[in-house]
């Protein structure tokens, strides 16, 4: 099998209402669509989502991306994972959710060529996943009320909620937060960098009374020894790490030196599902489970973020909710995976097992 085209597609996304984090108000996303087609009829796709504040690409970033390394892709067999990304990084550092479009569109084709479902080839653990919901930053009684449609109305049992600009606002927020959903559902934190490393400690504190489990990203993506800190200076809450972790590099810095208890690794911050298995390889050898995360993305790339999760025994959590707050959740695309309330079911269709073409 061997690519002979490869044709990209950019597509603006609407947020239905706009969601505030620590570190930007996001209103809409602009994604690219990759279609990679082979001498076997097969065509695969991809999906690149990037973020400027997280992984330093814009659309316009991506769209030349993909035309400077299509010419060395034409030609070469989508099986061969490893050296496609070999050309990737020899070609351009960096630039990962340029690089994810086209790991992702490969793997779809493997698993069609294959007849197989991306999460069978990637481990085949399980084929469902639970996943959580995500509360951006209001007012703390806005944050509860959300929360109490969120678990009430559409059955979520693990709430992700955001925090990071206001210490005080944000352990007010987690109290109503667990007033209003009472004791049994599961909430973990993201402070999105926005804390200082005393910030962190005291802000943690305060949220194990609340029944918190775990905090994600205190602090500056780069200090790795001042999450060591923090997690040495708490207890019974697990730390866990997002935006400082991009690469198996990153992985073993932050597994060796005691930094988190939990990577959250996210397919347009690391290129992809290639580059994803082995951050959770890294992970499982130093006792640290992972997360998948997502950025603003499309049925496609949450549909190859859900794979990984159900593939992975090391990987215990899914944060695959942005195609949530989109007017239309199937983006344009049916199949992949269906969803009762949180609990997230693959097909077992080939590839992605989307119904998807442009």
């Amino acid at each position: 099998m061997k690519i002979t085209d490869i044709k990209a597609e950019k597509v603006r996304i609407e947020l239905t209402v706009p969601f505030r984090v620590a570190f930007a108000e996001i209103n809409y996303s602009e994604n690219l669509l990759l279609k990679v087609s082979t001498d076997e009829g097969i065509d695969g796709y991809g999906e690149a989502a990037p973020m400027p504040f997280v992984t330093g690409e814009t659309i316009d970033s991506v769209i030349s991306v993909i035309n400077m390394i299509r010419p060395g892709l034409i030609g070469m067999d989508p099986m061969d994972i490893e050296k496609i990304h070999e050309l990737m990084d020899t070609c351009i550092y960096g630039n990962s959710s340029a690089k994810c479009a086209v790991d992702l569109a490969m793997y779809d084709l493997m698993g069609k060529f294959m007849g197989q479902p991306v999460y069978k080839l990637l481990g085949g653990y399980s084929n469902r996943v639970q996943n959580d919901i995500t509360i951006g930053i209001s007012t703390p009684e806005l944050m509860a009320e959300e929360a109490r449609q969120h678990v009430l109305k559409d059955g979520f049992h693990i709430l992700k909620i955001k925090a990071g600009i206001n210490v005080e606002e944000d352990i007010r927020a987690m109290r109503l937060i667990r007033e209003t959903v009472g004791p049994h559902i599961r909430l973990r934190v993201d402070a999105n960098q926005g804390y200082s490393a005393s910030d962190a400690v005291y802000a943690i504190q305060e949220f194990k009374k609340a029944g918190i489990e775990a905090v994600e990203q205190c602090l500056p993506h780069w200090d790795f020894e001042g999450s060591a800190y923090v997690r040495s200076k708490v207890n019974g809450i697990r730390i866990m790490l997002d935006e400082s972790i991009h690469n198996h590099l990153d992985a073993a810095r932050a597994c060796k030196n005691g930094c988190a208890d939990i990577l959250n690794i996210k397919l347009m911050k690391c290129g992809g599902l290639f580059r994803a298995s082995q951050i959770n390889s890294i992970a499982e050898a130093f006792g640290v489970t992972c997360m998948v995360g997502c950025m603003m993305e499309t049925k496609l790339a949450t549909t190859a973020g859900v794979s990984l999760v159900a593939a992975k025994k090391n990987i215990t959590e899914a944060d695959c909710d942005s195609f949530l707050f989109y007017a239309d959740e199937q983006t344009g695309m049916t199949g992949g995976f269906t969803r009762d309330n949180d609990i997230f079911t693959l097909l077992d269709a080939p590839g992605f097992g989307l119904d998807l073409s442009f």
